[in-house]
């Protein structure tokens, strides 16, 4: 008698993710900053044996011009074998891709043909915001109870942002994830402790505040996000919000362990308003709250004046401006995006709170302008921007864009696009291939990496 068997990507805990198949394509958003011509998905190859390894192999184009692509992911991941709500027989293959600054949901369909993705549906931004009360989506995970879609902004493009649900088989978005939001109002990443029953979100601002990109007098007074919010999983209801002081502007990216039984994860704070500096908190369960510890600080580097952009002249500084992290499936080493200084930077964290640099390199950044060894004699700008680990743990992808509004603001000579990839030791140390550097198509700019299969900041798993 036939079985149905579940999506062979899907697999129960990190450790059998991690004996996973190499990933032999990589989905990457592209964008048109001058929002003339439409957004895409490219195909990229990243096979080592192929032919057109590290070349755009595939790609699809949205419908509409102006959509700012920016993340995305998968309808369905390893969260389906849960016991608490199991859907072994969905399948890893649509991907949900928000336009950030238009609203609309493009939802993609890998399964005919991974190279050549189809849009099956589309959501428009009045659906969206009549059924959830929503607008600006901005992050997607998949998890236990559908597909959860962080907003920045309300209907109207104001306050509060929030979490929006699509039904993970029909997409159609079912409404607004809260129950009790308690005071939290701005919004920007979202994920999860399966294990702890808890949420949390963090905050960057509401899109009147990042639209145009970032705005001096907003963050010299301190407006932007700075807080963390945990909340109730099942009950959906807020239970505590960590201020991290006035001083610390930007609250981004979160990474929870990926083992359901470890209560912690890794935040970036991109500035610190004394100094520039960037910094990495640790955030874990202290008896029955939630805390977090400061684990690492990266400060400015001085800097000539005249080889700054008008934001930082009289700074005389360059802030390392940490956009993004990434937590390798062993939970072993932290990514971190240095997008001002151009330094990808690669932490041993299995003690999360006695973190080690075990690997350094350096790409572009607003003064380096450091080279890669596949593009050589070019001088480069951009900075490492959203990183992706394999999950495997020994391949590390990034891009150089950071949003539209913002990318002028600091590379204001325009930003020329880049893919490239690292070689990841199993005991720490990365370098660059030298093999993989995508001069990217100069119309578009390069955002989020999503690989064929999954990926380190794809999926949860509930056991250990």
């Amino acid at each position: 008698m036939a079985t149905w068997k579940p999506d062979p990507s899907f697999y129960p805990s990190p450790r059998l993710a991690a004996k996973a198949p190499p990933e032999t394509l990589a989905y990457v958003a592209m964008f048109d900053p001058g929002r003339q011509q439409p957004d895409g998905i490219a195909v990229v190859d990243v096979d080592p044996a192929s032919a057109t390894y590290a070349q755009i192999v595939g790609q699809v184009t949205m419908t509409h011009a102006g959509d700012e692509l920016h993340h995305f992911g998968w309808n369905a991941c390893s969260s389906c074998l849960c016991p608490n709500a199991p859907h072994p027989h969905m399948e890893r293959r649509y991907l949900v891709v928000p336009g950030l600054r238009s609203s609309r949901i493009y939802i993609l369909d890998t399964g005919p043909d991974p190279r050549q993705p189809v849009i099956s549906r589309v959501i428009e931004p009045e659906e969206l915001a009549e059924r959830t009360g929503y607008s600006r989506p901005h992050t997607v995970h998949c998890g236990p109870g559908g597909i959860y879609v962080t907003a920045l902004g309300n209907a109207e493009g104001k306050g509060p942002g929030g979490i929006a649900m699509l039904d993970a088989q029909s997409f159609d978005p079912l409404g607004q994830w809260e129950v009790e939001r308690g005071p939290q109002h701005f919004a920007y990443d979202g994920w999860w402790h399966l294990g702890y029953d808890t949420l949390v979100t963090s905050e960057w601002g509401t899109p009147d505040m990042i639209e145009d990109g970032l705005v001096a007098d907003i963050l010299l007074g301190a407006r932007y996000g700075r807080k963390l919010h945990f909340w109730d999983f099942t009950g959906r209801k807020h239970l505590q919000e960590i201020d991290f002081g006035p001083d610390y502007q930007l609250v981004f990216e979160l990474r929870p362990a990926h083992d359901p039984t470890r209560a912690y994860g890794f935040v970036n704070c991109v500035l610190c308003l004394k100094d520039l500096s960037s910094s990495i908190w640790t955030w874990y369960r202290d008896a029955d709250k939630w805390a977090v510890k400061k684990i690492i600080d990266i400060p400015a580097e001085p800097a000539d004046p005249d080889q700054l952009p008008p934001m930082l002249k009289g700074f005389g500084a360059v802030p390392p401006l940490v956009t993004d992290i990434d937590l390798s499936m062993d939970d072993r080493f932290l990514y971190v995006s240095c997008w001002g200084t151009g330094d990808l930077l690669q932490y041993d964290v299995s003690d999360p709170f006695a973190p080690k640099l075990t690997g350094k390199v350096r790409i572009g950044g607003i003064v380096s302008r450091a080279g890669h060894p596949g593009a050589p004699g070019r001088s480069l700008n951009g900075g490492p921007q959203m990183v992706e680990v394999s999950r495997d743990g020994r391949r590390v992808y990034f891009t150089n864009s950071l949003y539209g509004a913002v990318d002028p603001q600091f590379y204001p000579e325009g930003l020329d696009g880049w893919m490239v990839k690292l070689d990841a030791a199993p005991d720490g140390g990365i370098a660059f291939d030298p093999r993989f550097f995508l001069d990217w198509p100069k119309s578009h700019r390069p955002h989020q990496v999503r690989l064929q299969g999954g990926d380190c900041s794809s999926d949860s798993y509930c056991f250990p």
